[in-house]
C-alpha cells in the first residue's frame, strides 16, 4: 500500500465514520433516555435514502402512505385513551399533528413528485416524511412498555425492526437505489482530493454534531433530556414528562437517520434491508461509547469507518467480520472496568 491509496482508504474511512457517527449518537440518546436499544435506528436511514431516490426518480414514494398508516394508529390510540377518561380537549391537537400533517404531506409529495423538482426540494421533503414517524413510532409502540424490563424492550425493537423491514420491501421492492451527487467536483488538499460530496458528508455531519452539543447544552429542551437520561425518576418528580421526552428523542433519532440516509444515497447503493447493517456498525460506535457518551460513541464510530475502509483493501472477504470484531475486547473492557450494576428502580 502507497500513501495514495491510504489516503484514499483514509478519505472512504472518515465518510462512513461520519455516516456512523450520527447513527451511534442517536442510539445513545435513545438509550440514554428511554432505556431502547433501538435496533430499527438503520431503517430511517433506508427510508431516508429510497424515499429520496424514488422522489428524485420521479415516482411518490410509499412512505408518505406508511406515515398515513402511523398517524392513524396514533390517533385511534388517544381516541381510546381520551373515551376511558374523558379527556378530549387533546383530541384535536393530536387530529391536526397525525391526520391533518400526514394528509398535507400526502397532497405536497403527489404535488411536487417529479423529474422537475429540484434536488434540495426532494431531501426536504423526504425529512418532512420520515421525521414524523420517529414520534409516532414511540407513541404506538414504546409508550405502552416504558415501564417494561429493557430485556421486554429490546425484543420489541426486534419486532419493529422486522415489520419496517418487510415494510421497505413492500414500498421500495427488491431493487437497489441511489441518487446523484449534491456537489459535484473535487477540492485540492495539497497532499490528495477529496470530492466535494465526501467532504459535504463530512461537513454535515460536524454541523449536527454541533447542533445537537448546543440543542442539549442551551435549549430547556435539550436540558430537560439530559436530566431524564441522568435520573428518569427525579426528571418526573421535577416535572419533566416521561412521554414528551420518549417523543422528542425518536423524533431526534428519526432526523439523524433520515439525514444519515440522505447522505450515504449517493456514496453507495441502497436497498431494502441495507439500513441494518448500517445501523449495526453505528450500535458497534455507541458501544465503544458505553452507550452513554456522545463523544465516545461518535469516535468509535468513526474508528469503524476507518477500520471497515482499511479491512476492505487488506481483507475485503473478512471486513464485516473484523468489524464486529471490535466489540469483543470492548465488551471485554468494559465489563472488567464496571463495578456492581444495579437497576436506577
Amino acid at each position: 500500500m502507497d500513501s495514495s491509496i491510504a489516503l484514499i482508504l483514509l478519505q472512504d474511512g472518515l465518510v462512513n465514520g461520519a455516516i456512523y457517527a450520527l447513527l451511534g449518537m442517536a442510539l445513545v440518546l435513545v438509550f440514554a433516555v428511554t432505556r431502547v436499544i433501538f435496533i430499527p435506528q438503520g431503517e430511517f436511514v433506508t427510508f431516508g435514502a429510497l424515499t429520496l431516490a424514488m422522489l428524485v426518480d420521479g415516482k411518490v414514494p410509499g412512505t408518505v402512505y406508511l406515515l398515513l398508516l402511523l398517524g392513524g394508529l396514533v390517533f385511534l390510540q388517544a381516541f381510546a385513551r381520551a373515551a376511558r377518561s374523558g379527556q378530549w380537549r387533546v383530541l384535536p391537537r393530536t387530529a391536526l399533528a397525525c391526520i391533518a400533517l400526514p394528509a398535507v404531506l400526502f397532497w405536497v409529495t403527489r404535488r411536487l413528485a417529479g423529474p422537475d423538482t429540484s434536488l434540495w426540494v426532494d431531501m426536504l421533503l423526504t425529512l418532512l416524511l420520515i421525521v414524523p414517524m420517529g414520534g409516532m413510532i414511540h407513541r404506538i409502540v414504546y409508550r405502552p412498555l416504558a415501564e417494561a424490563s429493557v430485556l421486554v424492550l429490546l425484543i420489541t425493537s426486534v419486532a419493529v425492526h422486522f415489520v419496517l423491514v418487510g415494510l421497505g420491501l413492500v414500498f421500495f421492492g427488491a431493487e437497489g437505489w441511489r441518487t446523484p451527487a449534491f456537489i459535484d467536483g473535487q477540492v485540492d488538499l495539497g497532499l490528495t482530493s477529496w470530492s466535494a460530496q465526501s467532504l459535504f458528508v463530512i461537513g454535515t455531519a460536524v454541523v449536527l454534531i454541533a447542533a445537537l452539543w448546543l440543542f442539549f447544552g442551551k435549549t430547556l429542551y435539550g436540558r430537560a433530556l439530559r436530566a431524564t437520561a441522568v435520573n428518569r425518576r427525579g426528571a418526573r418528580l421535577v416535572g419533566i414528562s416521561s412521554d414528551m421526552s420518549g417523543g422528542l428523542t425518536f423524533t431526534l433519532a428519526a432526523l439523524l437517520g433520515a439525514v444519515s440516509g440522505i447522505l450515504i444515497a449517493p456514496v453507495t447503493t441502497i436497498y431494502y434491508d441495507t439500513g441494518f447493517l448500517i445501523g449495526l456498525k453505528g450500535f458497534v460506535g455507541a458501544i465503544i461509547g458505553a452507550l452513554a457518551s456522545y463523544p465516545a460513541a461518535a469516535a468509535g464510530a468513526v474508528l469503524v469507518g476507518l477500520l471497515e475502509s482499511f479491512s476492505s483493501f487488506w481483507a475485503s472477504a473478512y471486513k464485516e467480520v473484523i468489524v464486529f470484531t471490535l466489540i469483543i475486547p470492548v465488551l471485554l473492557w468494559l465489563s472488567l472496568r464496571a463495578g456492581p450494576a444495579h437497576d436506577e428502580e
